[in-house]
């Protein structure tokens, strides 16, 4: 049997206190269950949307429990067996110690003294790049194989390898400091009969622990008692899920008396529940002790990263430890999102070495050749190795000796470099004052340093609508009771009157303890509630008791409100304006003060809400002993718990009573019971339970009366509109995925300027079969392709399509239509069988908004886009519900809102409000995809420039292996010389201003085409590197052949003509990336021409006195730099060289500017007109007439008249946006798009012809 307090009768509060938006789920099974079951349908729903993974952060670590988040956890325990279940006795660390759980250390760090070097370069050379200049190492270590010295391989290896040691060190390093600060913290341990202090390590499973107010929890606690009444504490999970309002918990009755150490020594029971797990939201287990068991819920529990507020004290059995506890549970490490030009560098990395390879067989086979056919006939003078006993065997050994040689084709800079320059974008974006919210002291935060790029080519953007593009600040606007509606003010003629039109708001003087904040305009609400109207005071009385709002009050009559919605809140603020005052409640009474009348009700029971109930209840008993049942929920769930004759108001909330019988009450109560106690899938049947007398509305057990509905309304953000707007004109596709209702849903489309009247139709899917949905989509697909579509010149045609065209048709109508569709239609919208028929309507629409969606259906939806459009995505919003779809998509961003930070933590990037999007796109986005394309295609240019020289003297040298630079050269060359311009450029690059970019959103069209960097791209830069290295190499050697010093002497020496290649090389490939710059820094400047110092001073130092005394055997070729550089010959060779290879680059792009200009070009071309023609106005003289010749004829160009009259080129008034010429570099563009549109199935990168 069970003790009194838990009997029916005296309902406990163990799910009385509904702070939690728990999911029913099947989770523990019970002792003899065995494993915990498989997840069901409804928590892998509830887990796409609330179970976050804390990614590590090592640097900047706020205080508190926030440091155990950090990195990859590791547990101080040795690994164990996983657990069935977990079994925790109290004060017996004897009987706990037997199950070997882990202690309260917990060690986020991965390294320590001993084992950083090994662990860490083992984790570096999982690195294929790494492990190959490993391999090229250990050859170049074999006499027979290299022809190169060891250092120019280990030289850069080491670099590469000890700057990525460094970062890892640091990162760990902090890891440590945040363990040790942690781990030491002080609690208070019951231990022989009294309370010792213990550091947080040093807490095992079972004991007891004393919290104090403002304590952070040190485990995951049982609540045992408390120093308020009832067992109740007040916690904050701020650092655990972001929401900073104040929760509940509350310990069972049979523990709450256990106040004092005295009884709490002797407190023997034993937790037997669930094995550890990161469902934060949920806890399943039973207290056993004085023969009886006691059902334990997540509202008895208080987790580790909590912190105990407003509450004196209380004690808690420690239940999970250290690693096991649900906050360590959750810091693993998120999915690695990989870029598109990340997937493409690896391809063409791979496809380099193929080309090494082959470089190396034809090598080979040339050394063969050559040793087969002249060198036996020279072995006196040039005898071989004793190893070698035949042509072919030299060959292979060959074969090796270039691969070493050419090894520099395969950068091993290029990894590091890349990563250098993305977290240089990624503090651009953490500093950009333009996007710090002044008013939340919110900066825009780069959360990841590895998709920067990807910002610069999304094509979808799918947006959550509450808190996201609104507010999230409920304001009580309207509400219907008993059919009369209120809220609107009309004038003396009955006219509708709007904002700046109303007289003064509402005056609720008459209440004391009235929100002043609080406005509503419509004084007839006011009039109904003073004169005793009965449904109105009901309508109130169910918003002032149906709700799991805490009420504070600091001051006599200041109360405050803690929601855990803005939406409870507001409706909880209503009826407390409208005399209807929340005061306060205990776990058994709600206080409301009902017209200045304080009114106690006996709280029986909270049916909580959650994301699949859609409503939640309370059942309560009045002063005069009558129970009822008060429920409030979305209209599409209560309404169909209605009697149909009562289905009068469809509006946002819906409210009723009912009056329960007393037997019935007792009964239900009862099976509520005896669910609370199931092992075996509680909430499931809690759930069940709950549906039971809900659905009992709608019979005739008692009469049922509908009070009303609410419309609370939520205001967008301020520039939403207009950042919808600019990134529609940079053909980026903006999809709305909320859970409101499908009126809502389409308002705030119109608001926000998705839906506009250009838009020709709006498609609303509604069917609730497979079939109805079907028919839906096909007739939108009909209606778009028997549509009459303009022909030129203002006239219209209408044109049968034929359906095996249908993907390339519907995107050319694409901007006309959109399409609303409502969850359950999604549901059979996203079956595999009607998935591709959804997604080719939805597509083809200019804007689509889902309505009542899941977060699983958000998610859904999102990796539908990815999988058959092969497009980039990119998800924001700012709930719990958001992050499914936010780790589905490429790119997820978080707001920082109402909601807590659960959607930042599982983000990439964040910023607090939705306008920053179009900056963090258009701006951002636009130059890390141009910096990384330019450097990617430069990187290419100057390696194959630099290592195919040594491909051509192979020719020339007997394919001996024999290099052409200096080797200190070749280790210096991509480290030294030609790193930091590169980096430069990457980091600092620009193609036009920001204000530009955002003026133009056109100019973002060539990263969502995979224009600048591609396949084609890489071939060009590959072909224009090899040009060089022609060049570079056989014009100094043919002025070699034939040219003479000063003094008459041979000038062909072997150091004379590598010293001049290098020069060459260098002074190329700087000027290269001179014309490659578009915009120059100081930073630029130092370190092109700084580069270019070092090399001179560097090459005349290897070639001094000094450093030949010192090491005679290094540096043999004293004074030959100061001796060829000192011929005018090598002078005139350097310069011929250099003007060769860039002539064709300089002359190809001022065709291709004149000819086929890109908008960028048309852009900074017109900048600099305006520019000058400012500079003109102003030194211009008084009175001076200008010149009459005209530049019409050069100026003006084709087209703009039909332009004009479009009305395409015009700014929008809101928005400042100016429209772009449509020269022929927007129209390849236009055409390019209709290419690909016409082949869907092709991979963007694909070499384009025309």
């Amino acid at each position: 049997m069970l003790p009194e307090p838990a009997s029916p009768a005296t309902p406990t509060g163990l799910d009385l206190w509904g702070q939690q938006r728990a999911t029913p789920h099947q989770g523990w099974q019970g002792p003899a269950a065995g494993p915990k079951g498989q997840l069901t349908h409804t928590e892998r729903k509830w887990l796409g949307g609330c179970v976050q993974e804390v990614k590590a952060m090592p640097l900047g670590v706020s205080h508190g429990i926030a440091g155990t988040l950090l990195g990859e956890m590791a547990l101080c325990a040795k690994k164990r067996p996983p657990e069935e279940e977990r079994r925790a006795r109290a004060n017996d660390r004897e009987y706990n110690e037997k199950f070997q759980y882990a202690s309260n250390c917990i060690k986020t760090s991965k390294y320590n003294i001993l084992t950083f070097l090994p662990v860490n370069l083992f984790e570096q050379f999982q690195e294929v790049a790494n492990t190959y200049f490993l391999f090229l190492l250990i050859l170049q270590l074999i006499p027979q194989v290299s022809s190169l010295s060891w250092f120019t391989t280990i030289v850069p290896l080491v670099l590469v390898l000890a700057i990525t040691a460094v970062k890892d060190a640091t990162d760990d390093y902090f890891r440590h400091k945040s363990d040790n600060q942690v781990n030491n913290r002080q609690s208070q341990v019951l231990i022989d009969g009294s309370l010792q202090q213990e550091q947080w390590m040093n807490v095992r499973v079972g004991d007891i622990i004393k919290l104090e107010n403002n304590q952070f929890v040190a485990a995951d606690l049982l609540l045992l008692s408390s120093s308020e009444p009832h067992g109740l504490c007040y916690i904050e999970t701020a650092e655990l899920d972001g929401e900073t309002n104040m929760k509940v918990r509350q310990a069972i009755p049979v523990t709450s008396e256990l106040g004092d150490i005295s009884r709490l020594a002797k407190f023997d029971g034993e937790v037997v529940c669930e094995p550890p797990n990161n469902k934060l939201d949920k806890f399943s287990g039973a207290l056993y002790w004085k023969e009886s068991k006691f059902p334990l819920s997540n509202q008895n529990m208080l987790l580790r990263g909590c912190v105990l507020r407003n509450t004196e004290w209380c004690f808690g059995l420690v239940v999970f430890a250290g690693p096991d506890t649900k906050l360590m549970q959750n810091s693993g490490r998120t999915k690695f999102k990989r870029t598109s030009i990340d997937r493409l560098m690896n391809t063409l990395v791979l496809w380099i070495f193929g080309f090494l390879v082959c470089m190396g067989v034809i090598l080979a086979i040339g050394n063969a050749i050559w040793e087969h056919e002249v060198g036996t006939r020279f072995q006196v003078y040039l005898p071989w190795d004793e190893a070698v006993d035949s042509a072919f065997f030299s060959g292979f050994l060959s074969f090796w000796s270039y691969i070493i040689i050419l090894n520099t084709v395969v950068p091993i800079s290029l990894y590091v470099s890349v990563e250098v320059i993305r977290l240089g974008h990624s503090y651009f974006i953490n500093w950009d004052r333009k996007m710090f919210c002044m008013k939340k002291q919110t900066p825009a935060e780069a959360r990841t340093t590895t998709l920067n790029e990807e910002l610069g080519q999304v094509e979808y953007v799918f947006s959550d609508k509450t808190g996201t593009l609104t507010q999230n600040v409920m304001v009580f606007h309207k509400c219907s009771v008993r059919g009369r509606s209120y809220g609107d003010v009309f004038d003396v003629l009955g006219h509708k009157a709007e904002l700046g039109e109303r007289p003064q708001p509402v005056d609720f003087s008459f209440n004391p303890l009235a929100d002043k904040k609080f406005l509503f305009w419509d004084p007839t609400l006011l009039e109904a509630v003073k004169m005793g109207d009965p449904h109105t005071h009901e309508f109130f009385r169910l918003l002032s008791l149906c709700h799991t709002v805490m009420s504070e009050e600091k001051n006599e009559g200041e109360l405050y409100y803690k929601a855990q919605s803005p939406d409870e809140g507001a409706l909880v603020t209503a009826a407390r304006n409208f005399g209807f005052v929340f005061r306060s409640r205990t776990p058994k009474t709600i206080t409301v003060h009902e017209m200045g009348t304080a009114v106690t009700y006996q709280l029986l029971a909270i049916l909580d809400f959650n994301n699949i109930r859609k409503r939640m209840s309370v059942i309560v008993r009045n002063p005069e002993g009558r129970i009822r049942l008060y429920c409030k929920g979305a209209d599409t769930i209560l309404l169909d718990r209605l009697h149909p004759s009562t289905q009068e108001l469809l509006n946002t909330t819906t409210d009723h009573l009912n009056d329960l019988d007393e037997e019935y009450y007792e009964e239900w109560a009862q099976r509520r019971l005896q669910a609370s106690l199931a092992q075996d899938s509680r909430e499931d049947r809690l759930a069940s339970v709950y549906e039971e007398v809900e659905s009992d509305m709608m019979g005739p057990l008692w009469d049922l009366q509908l009070l009303g509905a609410t419309a609370i309304e939520d205001r967008l953000q301020q520039g939403v509109p207009e950042t919808i707007a600019l990134l529609t004109l940079a053909n980026i596709k903006i999809w709305v995925l909320t859970g409101d209702k499908q009126e809502t849903a389409v308002n705030i489309g119109y608001s926000c300027k998705m839906l506009t009247d250009d838009v020709t139709e709006v498609f609303v899917v509604t069917g609730h079969t497979v079939l109805e949905v079907r028919e839906e989509l096909r007739k939108a697909r009909e209606k778009m392709m028997d549509s009459p579509h303009t022909v030129g010149n203002g006239f219209t045609c209408q044109e049968k399509r034929p359906s095996s065209k249908l993907t390339s048709v519907l995107e050319a109508v694409a901007g006309e239509y959109a399409l609303v569709i409502n969850g359950h239609s999604l549901a059979h919208a996203l079956e595999a069988d009607m998935e591709l028929e959804f997604l080719e309507t939805a597509c083809a629409c200019k804007a689509v908004i889902c309505c009542r969606v899941t977060p699983l259906q958000k998610a859904q939806v999102v990796e539908l886009v990815k999988k058959h459009k092969k497009a980039v995505t990119l998800a924001i919003g700012d709930g719990a519900n958001d992050v499914s779809m936010i780790k589905t998509a490429h790119i997820g961003v978080g707001i920082s809102g109402q909601e807590g930070i659960q959607a930042v933590l599982a983000s990439d990037y964040s910023f607090s409000q939705f306008k920053f999007l179009q900056r963090l796109l258009l701006v951002h986005g636009r130059w890390s995809y141009l910096r990384m394309c330019k450097f990617l295609c430069y990187f290419f240019y100057k390696n194959f420039a630099f290592t195919m020289v040594h491909f051509w003297f192979g020719f020339f040298c007997g394919f001996s292996a024999q290099t052409v630079y200096d080797q200190y050269f070749i280790t210096l060359y991509n480290i030294v010389y030609t790193s930091l311009p590169v980096l430069a450029m990457g980091v600092f690059d620009q193609d036009v201003p920001e204000q530009r970019s955002m003026e133009y959103p056109k100019l973002y069209e060539p990263g969502q085409l995979n224009l600048l960097f591609n396949k084609r791209e890489f071939f060009i830069c590959i072909a224009q590197g090899i040009y060089a290295s022609v060049l570079v190499f056989f014009l100094p050697y043919g002025v070699f052949a034939e040219a003479a010093r000063d003094d008459g002497a041979q000038l062909a020496d072997y150091q004379s003509f590598a010293v001049t290649v290098a020069t060459s090389l260098v002074i190329v490939v700087s000027v290269q990336i001179g014309l490659d710059t578009g915009y120059w820094t100081a930073i630029n400047h130092f370190f092109i021409w700084g580069s270019l110092a070092v090399y001179f001073a560097i090459l005349f130092a290897m070639h001094s006195d000094g450093l030949f005394r010192m090491f005679p055997n290094q540096f043999r070729f004293v004074g030959n730099a100061q001796s060829s550089l000192a011929q005018p010959t090598v002078w005139l060779t350097i310069a011929l060289t250099t003007v060769v290879c860039i002539l064709p680059v300089v002359a190809f792009r001022f065709l291709k500017l004149s000819l086929k200009p890109d908008l960028s070009d048309t852009v900074r071309y017109s900048q600099l007109v305006r520019k000058k023609r400012a500079q003109h106005r102003c030194t211009r003289r008084p009175g001076r007439t200008s010149s009459r010749r005209s530049g019409y004829a050069f100026a003006h160009q084709e087209g703009f008249g039909e332009l004009i009259m479009s009305g395409k080129n015009m700014r929008l008034s809101s928005l400042g946006l100016a429209g772009f010429a449509t020269r022929s570099g927007s129209g390849w563009i236009e055409s390019l798009r209709r290419k690909r549109s016409d082949s869907p199935g092709s991979p963007p990168d694909k070499p384009l012809k025309g």
